[in-house]
């Protein structure tokens, strides 16, 4: 993660237009679209998807799909003091930027030195990654979803101290949202690598090194659920359509076990790919949603994550709500 924090003030020349349904990509010298020897668009490469465009627009740009230089600028520079781990007081912490007081809990060894969450937007200036609905944001969430979010919520905040399987699936170092299907960009580990051959197409994330193998000619598929779908791909044209379903609903309210994602990838030019995911998901959302976000290469190779930290916390969380009770003390989410 070091070498990707320097890489990130190398990057920003990077940034290339993204087209809702982008044009063969070419090779380097501009002459013939980029093949693999088996003759298929080559996807393969080391990427990072890693940008201060937010996923939903913010009320502040309501209506507005996309921002002029200056006001782009303005809302770059904004972002970045606003999540700038150095300069929020711990005592009080930053809400907004998602940071917790010591009071409430907030891990405090972190340093702004160890986040590579983007300096820039994308370089069409959108507002949002979300690209449909046309607000930007997310649909409204059906009335069953929203009733098993809060009664989640409530179980988690009664017994989350009881036992490791009521713990999240990233303290358990299992799963982490941004790693995907689909992928999502955060705070740091925004890095991937897509192997590819005539067969097969396999997307290696950096942030729990998870391998999506995902098979290009074998369709059949097991009988059973899994946290991360199962995926199958295809080539329509010029572009990789991954379809994934039977998700395991993991807890998260983001994923449900009716799940539906259709991912696109599509090299623009040896330095891109439009990435491009649908979601249909009827049990939690009332209508499907679009995202769209760069995939941009970059100097190899992936770092070991292996969520060691994780592990020693989760220890240490149960341990001490283990003392506490012994204390006659309250637990606190």
């Amino acid at each position: 993660m070091l070498e990707k924090c320097f890489a990130a003030f190398f990057t920003l020349a990077i940034m290339v237009t993204l087209a809702p349904r982008p044009v063969m990509a070419q090779s380097a010298a501009g002459g013939m679209p980029m093949r693999t020897p088996d003759g298929h668009p080559d996807v393969s490469g080391v990427f990072t998807f890693r940008t201060l465009t937010p996923l939903q627009r913010p009320a502040q740009f309501a209506g507005q799909e996309t921002l002029t230089p200056e006001e782009a600028a303005a809302f770059e520079a904004s972002e970045r003091t606003r999540q700038n781990r150095d300069l929020f007081d711990p005592e009080t912490g930053a809400p907004n930027a998602g940071y917790q007081s010591r009071e409430d809990g907030g891990v405090l060894s972190y340093n702004e030195f160890w986040y590579e969450r983007g300096i820039e937007l994308t370089s069409d200036k959108r507002t949002s990654l979300i690209i449909d609905p046309p607000d930007g944001r997310y649909p409204p969430q059906t009335e069953a979803a929203r009733m098993a979010s809060r009664e989640r919520s409530a179980y988690r905040r009664e017994h989350m101290y009881d036992s490791y399987e009521n713990r999240g699936m990233g303290d358990r170092c299992i799963m982490f949202s941004k790693s995907g299907p689909p992928i999502r960009s955060g705070a740091y580990n925004n890095n991937l690598m897509i192997f590819q051959t005539a067969e097969h197409v396999v997307i290696l994330t950096e942030q729990a090194r998870q391998a999506r193998v995902i098979p290009l000619e074998d369709t059949a598929k097991p009988p059973f659920e899994q946290l991360a779908g199962v995926s199958r791909g295809h080539w329509e044209g010029e572009i990789l359509v991954v379809e994934t379903t039977q998700f395991r609903d993991w807890g998260n309210g983001r994923i449900g076990s009716d799940m539906q994602l259709v991912e696109r990838l599509t090299r623009l030019d040896s330095d891109t790919i439009a990435y491009e995911y649908t979601v249909t998901d009827p049990s939690v959302y009332t209508a499907p949603y679009t995202v769209m976000m760069p995939f941009r290469r970059t100097d190899g190779p992936l770092f070991e994550y292996a969520c060691h930290e994780g592990n020693i916390g989760l220890y240490g969380i149960l341990a001490g709500a283990r003392n506490l009770e012994r204390l006659g003390r309250e637990l606190r989410p």
